[in-house]
């Protein structure tokens, strides 16, 4: 077996990195706990209301299933967002989430799910298992609210 010589190797400097969490302005939610799917759609579709794209957000949720937190992951166009479940997951672990509500609107009305959203879904409830941060529910809003938990996540 080889041993590995460094006494020839020349130091490379790396970059070093500080993640840090920054508050923006803050977004107004009734001191609600989130219970069902229900009571999630009527706290986020004001967030919603009048946007003529789609957009993609994040509510990060405690222990006891209040919301600490929110972030808009993703603004897309009028028929897609583009979303990976690592660009949902950073803010979530910087504001130490237990679980979280993610919600997305289509601008048509229809919240029929799309095989994308069905596909999403499924990532992220794989991804949040890994890291032990519980999806509870994925919520399409339009005319009216689609729940991918009270479906029973079907495709997901």
């Amino acid at each position: 077996m080889k041993t590995c010589q460094t006494s020839n190797l020349k130091n490379t400097y790396l970059p070093r990195f500080r993640v840090t969490l920054v508050r923006e302005n803050r977004a107004s939610f009734p001191a609600a706990t989130i219970r069902d799917s229900r009571t999630a759609a009527e706290l986020l579709a004001p967030h919603f209301k009048g946007i003529d794209r789609e957009q993609f957000v994040v509510c990060g949720l405690d222990a006891k299933h209040h919301i600490i937190g929110l972030n808009v992951v993703s603004v897309g166009s009028l028929t897609v967002s583009i979303v990976h479940p690592r660009e949902v997951f950073k803010p979530l672990i910087l504001m130490n989430a237990c679980a979280l509500l993610c919600a997305h609107n289509h601008p048509s009305g229809d919240p029929t799910p799309s095989p994308e959203d069905h596909a999403l879904t499924s990532r992220l409830r794989q991804a949040g298992d890994l890291l032990g941060i519980t999806l509870l529910d994925h919520i399409i809003l339009g005319e009216y609210n689609y729940s991918f938990a009270d479906q029973g996540w079907p495709g997901a």
